[in-house]
């Protein structure tokens, strides 16, 4: 890196650290805050005022500023409990306003070659919710990778014998894609989960 400030490149360090930010926009970045120091402000009182009133749901893990988390605590379907695998996954479920239940955030998922085995995710907290009867439905949406595959089939497998019903997102070919340019496995998915109509 040219050599600046021990500031700027303090920044520009702190910037690289964050995911998706190589050396070029941590410094096009910083440059950009430089311009507006209003901006710098904005951004440190946000992030500090992140790291004072964030946490972690104690019910579902999911990021709140209250414990319980509104969904939590408000008016959702008790019977219906959608795993997802991050918080940010939560929010895209929300997006789509296509599931009224709560949730359950694992924050993450099985990678066994990464080190990541059961008892670090929030998996025994998902059995013990489970537990009180009330939930008769859990839909499993973790990602459609190795891992989140992983991790759906081992919550299947520990959830099917409380008597609990288990669905998976469906998966297959996405709207307005031409399928010549559909890869196999995901043709193959799409057929195997095929619809009457």
């Amino acid at each position: 890196m040219l050599h600046f400030s021990n500031s700027l490149t303090r920044l520009v360090g702190e910037l690289k650290k964050l995911p998706g930010i190589g050396e070029k926009t941590a410094l096009r970045l910083a440059f950009q805050l430089l311009k507006s120091p209003g901006n710098i402000e904005a951004l440190a009182e946000s992030l500090l005022q992140v790291r004072e009133r964030v946490r972690f749901c104690s019910v579902c893990f999911a990021i709140t500023e209250d414990d319980p988390c509104r969904i939590c605590s408000g008016e959702r379907e008790p019977s219906a409990l959608c795993v997802v695998e991050e918080p940010q996954d939560l929010l895209a479920m929300e997006r789509s306003r296509a599931f009224r239940g709560r949730y359950h955030v694992l924050q993450g998922a099985l990678s066994p070659l990464n080190g990541v085995t059961p008892k670090d995710l929030k998996i025994a907290e998902l059995m013990q919710r489970l537990q009180g009867g009330e939930v008769r439905e859990v839909l499993i949406a973790t990602n459609f990778s190795v891992e989140g595959e992983a991790t759906a089939l081992y919550l299947t497998k520990l959830i099917k014998p409380l008597g609990v019903r288990v669905t998976r997102l469906a998966h297959g070919i996405p709207t307005g894609s031409d399928l010549e340019y559909v890869d196999a496995a995901t043709v193959q998915r799409a057929v195997e989960g095929r619809c009457e109509l």
